[in-house]
């Protein structure tokens, strides 16, 4: 199975999942929020007197929300960088797209290095919050290779037909250039 996280400094899964999964070179990021981790408050909602949310703030939960994809990343040994899709789900689309699509150029300003990004509107989230994001990412976590032998010892496995070299024994053949 796969390699799960769990990350100590971003708010827990809502339910039983893992705020990530390494799986085949990649890591993916279960929905992540803008609840603080600390506190769990929505940053941004404005509640009335019966604790119902009357108003959210788009760009604090933008911000929030990218904190916690950023704690889930570093977690997993992954970086802001090695994102490569991200899925926005916002509850307004209509009335929050302009700030959030605002809030997403000042953390990716380049497109052409940016991850490639979906948009949806929906029309709620499981917990009081305008926004949420399933991200991908690269993770070229493999672990360094083992030795075949001794360093130092060089040489090849095989005959003088050009084996495997030691550093390379027991991992899938690879293209080298000579």
């Amino acid at each position: 199975m796969a390699e799960a996280v769990q990350a100590d400094t971003a708010p827990r899964p809502v339910g039983r999942y893992p705020h990530a999964r390494h799986a085949g070179g990649l890591l993916f990021l279960s929905g992540i929020g803008p609840r603080n981790p600390a506190s769990d408050s929505v940053p941004g909602n404005v509640l009335d007197t019966e604790g119902r949310v009357i108003a959210h703030d788009i760009v604090a939960q933008t911000h929030a929300v990218f904190a916690n994809v950023r704690a889930v990343l570093e977690a997993s040994g992954a970086r802001w960088e090695d994102l490569v899709d991200v899925t926005v789900y916002l509850t307004d689309m209509a009335g929050d797209f302009a700030a959030y699509n605002a809030t997403w150029a000042e953390y990716f300003p380049d497109p052409a290095i940016a991850p490639c990004r979906t948009t949806l509107g929906i029309e709620a989230l499981p917990t009081p919050i305008a926004i949420e994001l399933k991200c991908v990412a690269v993770a070229d976590r493999a672990p360094p290779m083992p030795l075949a032998r001794t360093a130092g010892e060089g040489g090849t496995i095989g005959g003088a037909d050009g084996g495997v070299r030691a550093a390379d024994a027991g991992h899938p053949p690879h293209v080298r250039k000579e």
